[in-house]
């Protein structure tokens, strides 16, 4: 069939981007990662996406749907939020909320440490085990499920690891563990 004859809702937008296989059952998160994703679905559903219907509805009242460019885009904007809000509710609905800090004070790498390891070439590497939606490489975060943080998860202070890397097997040396300092329980 030529791709000229297939329409937009023939393809499956709907579909999660893919997640390592022993992430799908599991989505840990700590309570700020799942704050952050709850206040994007929320702004998506209260802000965002009551704009872009005015939109879509003022530009559908001025007629000629095929080449009126508010129409056609704010109709892509809309599948686009759509698909982020089916997205969004599926990962929070699944979501197990971590609290890093019940493990301050020791020295053994769980969820939520900040680890700071050392590399065979004398390098000395930080980062942060973090869940799957809330890590950011550009912070030094890594997911529980990547390669390094598998490796470290367990480990203590003067552990040495070997790491599998695509390139060989890397030893690598725990040198410290760090968790959030437990906040005082407050009433509402």
């Amino acid at each position: 069939m030529s791709k000229a004859f297939t329409r937009e809702a023939d393809i499956e937008d709907d579909e999660m981007p893919e997640l390592p296989a022993n992430a799908q059952g599991k989505n840990y998160i700590t309570r700020a990662g799942y704050d952050c994703l709850r206040s994007e679905l929320l702004g998506l559903i209260d802000d965002e996406r009551p704009k872009v219907v005015e939109v879509v509805h003022w530009a559908a009242s001025n007629g000629d749907r095929s080449e009126n460019g508010d129409y056609l885009y704010g109709k892509k904007r809309l599948r686009e939020i759509d698909r982020r809000i089916r997205f969004l509710t599926r990962r929070l609905e699944i979501a197990e909320i971590v609290d890093p800090s019940i493990h301050h004070g020791s020295d053994q790498v769980f969820f939520g440490a900040e680890v700071v390891y050392a590399r065979a070439s004398g390098e000395n590497v930080r980062v942060r085990i973090l869940g799957v939606d809330e890590a950011n490489s550009a912070r030094a975060e890594v997911t529980w499920v990547s390669p390094i943080a598998r490796c470290l998860l367990r480990a203590k202070v003067g552990d040495e690891i070997v790491l599998h890397t695509p390139t060989g097997t890397e030893l690598i040396e725990v040198l410290s563990v760090n968790y959030e300092t437990p906040r005082p329980f407050v009433e509402p």
